[in-house]
């Protein structure tokens, strides 16, 4: 029973590293990789003997998360599918682990945004190597920051905190 309670917590970091690399190579999220977390979050919580009542709040943490990352999508701060990432990630995380991703995830979106800033300025680009065509996109002046990536980094960075990894 252990290694299929390791098998299902398996599939939180695979899928937002899968989420932050798609993210950074075509700045999409596709909407089957929040869908798989969410679906996969109450059978690893149910297989891992977690409280119902717990579960309900990783649900509200989960459902407060959608909505402050709507805001964000609104305010045009982060993508649609980086909401939805964000909002999965949550529901994952739950309370209290949620304030530390809340903090890693901002952090590593000023650190990202800060390098690709530099890597986009006019002094940096012409020592770039020529790379692969998502490559030259992520350091074209003017474009998005794929925020996915600083989501990735929050969310692995948080969850040996969540009462799931608590729960082996």
């Amino acid at each position: 029973m252990h290694a299929v309670q390791t098998l299902l917590l398996l599939i939180f970091p695979i899928l937002v590293i899968g989420a932050a690399l798609r993210d950074a190579t075509s700045y999409t999220i596709p909407n089957w990789i929040s869908l798989a977390l969410i679906v996969a979050f109450p059978v690893a919580a149910l297989a891992l003997g977690v409280p119902l009542s717990t579960i309900g709040l990783h649900l509200g943490i989960g459902a407060a998360a959608l909505v402050l990352g709507m805001v964000m999508y609104f305010l045009r701060w982060i993508g649609g599918g980086d909401a939805k990432l964000f909002a999965a990630a949550a529901l994952w995380i739950g309370w209290p682990a949620v304030v530390t991703f809340l903090g890693a995830t901002g952090i590593a979106g000023g650190v990202l945004a800060v390098g690709l800033l530099g890597l986009r300025s006019a002094y940096a680009r012409p020592y770039l190597p020529n790379g692969p065509p998502w490559f030259a996109r992520l350091i074209e002046p003017g474009q998005n920051v794929p925020y996915g990536v600083a989501i990735c980094v929050g969310a692995l960075t948080a969850f040996p905190a969540s009462t799931l990894i608590g729960r082996l």
